[in-house]
């Protein structure tokens, strides 16, 4: 059975995406209150980790990172990356918000390693492409607890993702957090904005 075809049957979902060991898990147990695996190496998360409420028509998804995972062979990593974009091409009408989240302490550095005239950084080409399925989008930047200059780390960020800085202008798009203590409130606030635009203000009270 494909793992990616495990969704509970659910109208309304949020998904979290980003590279692997970035901390989504970490995130996933702040949102949710539960523990999922989470692992000191990348890649620890290789199926969806759904989590639904049985009285809600509602899913929090955390999908596999994308990118480098330690001990799996290169085609089986193009392939999760191949299924993770199945899996939001299949179910963007359902998709209230995407949360791509970003290690705020390496994220510009990977992006601009990966830069070049054939190749776009993972990240930048998933927040697009959410963008391009019309998913409200919001990146959660997390681990910002080790980032010295933070509103540098964010606009800079935000020059790479193709928004004008500064970051503050785009607070229901960038969303520092530290997901290890708990600080997730700008997150929270802006998957609300976004659920609110959609009059899901129903959910609220998940965020």
């Amino acid at each position: 059975m494909n793992p990616f075809e495990t969704r509970p049957d659910r109208d309304a979902e949020v998904v979290l995406v980003g590279r692997s060991n970035v901390g989504k898990s970490t995130l996933m147990r702040e949102l949710t209150g539960h523990k999922f695996d989470t692992g000191g190496k990348p890649g620890v998360t290789r199926t969806p980790n759904h989590y639904d409420w049985t009285a809600e028509d509602f899913v929090i998804t955390d999908l596999p990172g994308f990118g480098f995972m330690s001990g799996v062979e290169a085609d089986r990593q193009d392939q999760i990356k191949t299924d993770i974009v199945r899996y939001l091409e299949a179910h963007a009408d359902s998709i209230l918000v995407g949360i791509l989240v970003v290690d705020g302490k390496s994220v510009v550095d990977i992006i601009d390693r990966h830069s070049g005239d054939d190749e776009i950084p993972y990240d930048v080409e998933m927040f697009h492409f959410l963008r391009e399925l019309d998913v409200p989008t919001v990146v959660a930047v997390n681990k910002m607890d080790k980032v010295d200059d933070q509103d540098e780390r964010l606009d800079e960020l935000c020059d790479r993702l193709g928004l004008l800085p500064p970051w503050k202008q785009w607070q229901d798009t960038i969303a520092p957090i530290t997901a290890k203590r708990g600080q997730i409130d700008a997150l929270e606030e802006a998957v609300r904005t976004h659920l609110h635009e959609q009059k899901r203000d129903d959910l609220f009270r998940f965020f």
